[in-house]
């Protein structure tokens, strides 16, 4: 090899991490930190069962960690950077998403990407090397591999949902030393990457179990949990971003193939249907069920069961989640000068007048409905369902359905947590949490995002699925494949139920009588449901409204104003910028100038 040959291979180790990664620098910091070389021997690693162990629960660590303020890693922008939600520090890269500025250069873009190429590289090294465990004896070695596989199998189905098509490398691990040549590798057409995941996620759950074992294994890979990921994953592909845009038809990969398909196939939405229909007949009210909870009274509480299904830890709804990775509640928590350390944090994660208005009035109907009764101005009496007395309330939030409540705490809301004392939050500019007392830390919008924040010390895992979710998947697909079947109003139904709300086709409101109805009605209760967790990012884009609801003035309340009267008046905080490209992530930059397989995104 020749000097200048020498150097490109050099520049090309250096930059593309997912193709050089040393098995030192496979996410092991703590595990590796173990021996005085910073560094386990591949005899090392594997000897001993709990070796292996740490190995994989350091491939578990690139699950997304995305309740966090801070993004970075496998961390996405995915709540601050949709139409939810505002953070009030303007550094954050959930704001420059939403301003446009960024591009294939931006850090983030790069950590994304190859934190999910070295947990699929490091989930690979696994699979090839865990047989050789003296201590692992056969259950325990195919259950790990299952789990190493699974793992994998979400990397890629992650980085499909943000980058489109990628690079799949089956079982094959590339060696750090391969050559220049070999490492040339193009992206692989969309549809092979989803039939690929599929079939992945169908291979790994025959050996894993239906649920964990015991309490130490919560949080681990489950059956249920990739038949779930499955669902979500073909409903993404079924969907129009990915299914016969005309916007990719010149996306082609260095050998010419084109990499998404030109023509629409009503049949994904039938698979997609099916994927949802299959996990629900296996596990549906079997093994999970919509979380419902009865107040002190003794009488259900829609209050308190739309607001801790995700606080009340591995409830009966969740499918999966994260343990030991903490929802940040600083950025929820309320300001309140003054007030004892646990009710104090910055208020600083601000919900949109978007979302605020997305959730319906308690009769079930939207705000913009005539017969809603949703009055725009004026203030009446009005106790909310975590309150113990009527409170003076701006007109626009009385009345409206449970999970209102449960999401958004606004100008003049009790706190939830009364301990040591009852805490009225005032987020206008005076007020105990406004701008003028709060420094850098107030809402930006005027309301402050409610949903996960814990009462007392909060919970201490993130969920990441729950059924509701695959509810949700089931009926959208089986509309857009079967519009007037039964099962739609039947689980879109047991959704409203919970949330105690009247159902469609009841004595109370009319079904929607149109496919296209039927469609706005799911996507609004689909943003309603799963408000603020990490799902609206993806569903805006996969459905091809975000140069709708991301662009253009996003609205809050008038935080400047110095007086409370003043303060409700609905102004612009910010002009989001959202362009066609940005429906997808760019490849970073630095790897698109090395490896010639990987063509940029359009746009980019």
């Amino acid at each position: 090899m020749q000097s200048s040959d020498k150097n490109i291979m050099n520049t090309f180790k250096k930059s593309v991490a997912f193709l050089m990664l040393m098995l030192s620098a496979i996410s092991c910091s703590g595990f590796l930190d173990q021996v005085p070389d910073d560094r386990l021997t591949q005899d090392v690693a594997f000897e001993q069962r709990g070796h292996v162990e740490d190995f994989l629960a350091n491939i578990y660590s690139r699950l997304p960690h995305d309740t966090q303020r801070f993004v970075g890693g496998n961390n996405g922008p995915w709540t601050g950077a949709s139409d939810e939600a505002e953070f009030v520090w303007p550094y954050y890269y959930q704001n420059e998403v939403n301003l446009g500025a960024w591009d294939a250069t931006t850090g983030h873009v790069n950590d994304m990407w190859s934190n999910h190429y070295q947990g699929i590289r490091a989930a690979t090294y696994f699979m090839e090397n865990v047989e050789q465990c003296k201590q692992c004896d056969s259950g325990n070695v195919i259950r790990y591999k299952a789990e190493a596989r699974a793992l994998r199998a979400i990397f890629y189905y992650n980085l499909v949902r943000i980058f489109g098509p990628v690079i799949t490398f089956g079982d094959t691990y590339l060696d750090p030393d391969a050559s220049l040549e070999e490492v040339q590798i193009p992206r692989t057409p969309f549809d092979e990457v989803v039939e690929y995941v599929v079939n992945e996620l169908d291979a790994a759950a025959v050996n894993l179990p239906e649920s964990p074992p015991n309490g130490a294994y919560y949080g681990r890979m489950t059956r249920p949990f990739l038949m779930g990921i499955k669902s979500n994953l073909l409903l993404v592909a079924a969907s129009p971003l990915f299914n016969g845009n005309p916007d990719y038809a010149d996306l082609r990969n260095s050998e010419g193939v084109p990499l998404f398909s030109q023509q629409y196939d009503p049949s994904k939405w039938e698979r997609a249907a099916s994927a949802a229909k299959e996990f629900l007949d296996q596990y549906d009210q079997s093994m999970f069920q919509l979380y419902r909870k009865n107040g002190p009274d003794g009488q259900y509480s829609p209050y308190l069961s739309t607001r801790d299904v995700v606080l009340d830890e591995w409830n009966v709804e969740i499918i999966m989640a994260r343990p030991g990775a903490s929802v940040d509640q600083y950025a929820k928590i309320p300001y309140h000068s003054g007030e004892a350390s646990e009710n104090r944090g910055s208020g600083g994660l601000g919900a949109t007048q978007a979302i605020v208005d997305a959730y319906f009035m308690d009769n079930g109907l939207p705000i913009d409905h005539p017969e809603s009764g949703y009055q725009e101005s004026g203030f009446s009496q009005f106790q909310a369902p975590y309150d113990f007395q009527e409170r003076e309330t701006f007109n626009q939030w009385v009345n409206r359905e449970p999970r209102f409540y449960t999401g958004i705490t606004y100008n003049g809301s009790l706190w939830h947590n009364t301990n040591p004392q009852p805490i009225v939050t005032k987020t206008w500019y005076g007020g105990n949490s406004g701008r003028r007392i709060g420094g850098n830390d107030f809402t930006p919008t005027g309301y402050i995002v409610r949903k996960h924040a814990g009462v007392g010390s909060g919970p201490t895992t993130i969920v990441l699925m729950r059924l509701a979710e695959i509810y949700l998947n089931y009926v959208e697909a089986l509309n857009e494949h079967n519009p007037g079947h039964p099962d739609i109003l039947e689980y879109l139904n047991r959704i409203r139920n919970r949330a105690g709300i009247p159902e469609y086709g009841s004595a109370e409101l009319a079904a929607p009588a149109t496919q296209e109805e039927m469609r706005e009605a799911i996507w609004r209760e689909r943003r309603v449901e799963l408000a603020f967790e990490e799902k609206r990012y993806f569903d805006v884009r996969r459905w091809k409204i975000a140069e709708e609801t991301d662009n253009g003035p996003a609205y809050g309340l008038d935080i400047d104003a110095q007086s409370e009267e003043e303060f409700y008046r609905v102004v612009s905080f910010e002009n989001r910028v959202f362009e066609q490209r940005h429906y997808l992530y760019p490849i970073p930059q630095n790897e698109i100038n090395i490896v010639n397989g990987l063509v940029q995104n359009p746009g980019w």
